[in-house]
């Protein structure tokens, strides 16, 4: 089973809060809505004020038009032509407006593919700031949630989940990764709450 609590001790100045995609485009009202987002935004917003200097908020950013991307990218974006750059309001894919107001001093990182260690950016801002502990939050768990904690463990980082702070448009598949995360990376990822992580990081 994956570590449930801080077992690895506590959170210092090493650490950083990546916060993945919680963007307009996946709140209620956008053309990518997941209705949990309002169940965890609580959560996020707590922690991210907290350690605001110590957050960093990924973006997910569509293709500019359909057909655009590497691959079978192009094909996704012709699936959804709907949702690329040139058919939404371009204020889509900014942060939520409670954690948008957060930066600066938090920082933002866009990314245009699932996972945000791709384009290497990731891995200079951890690098100068001498990172060795991501708090993971955010969605979708099964997505860009998944593709980011993957990304980290190849790294070595330390690797702590927050529980109540993940979201996902499946029940089923949330669940599904959660059973992973929990009985297959035991050594590498540890799984708490927000009020765990608060309690934990000084």
């Amino acid at each position: 089973m994956a570590a449930k609590g801080l077992v690895y001790g506590p959170l210092g100045s090493s650490c950083v809060h990546l916060c993945v995609d919680m963007q307009r485009l996946f709140a209620p009202g956008g053309p990518w809505a997941i209705p949990w987002t309002q169940k965890v935004m609580p959560a996020i917003e707590e922690l991210a004020a907290r350690h605001a200097q110590r957050t960093l908020f990924t973006r997910f950013i569509p293709a500019a038009r359909p057909g655009e991307g590497q691959g079978m990218w192009a094909r996704y974006y012709r699936r959804w032509a709907e949702v690329t750059l040139a058919s939404i309001d371009r204020d889509f894919v900014e942060l939520m407006p409670t954690l948008r107001r957060l930066v600066p001093p938090a920082k933002v990182l866009d990314k245009h593919v699932y996972s945000p260690w791709t384009e290497g950016h990731l891995d200079s801002v951890l690098k100068n700031w001498e990172v060795n502990t991501l708090v993971i939050t955010g969605g979708e768990t099964d997505v860009c949630v998944l593709a980011t904690v993957l990304g980290a463990i190849d790294r070595g980082f330390r690797v702590v989940l927050v529980t109540d702070a993940l979201c996902s448009s499946s029940d089923s598949t949330h669940d599904a990764i959660m059973e992973l995360y929990h009985s297959r990376f035991s050594e590498q990822v540890e799984a708490t709450t927000v009020q765990g992580v608060l309690d934990g990081w000084h």
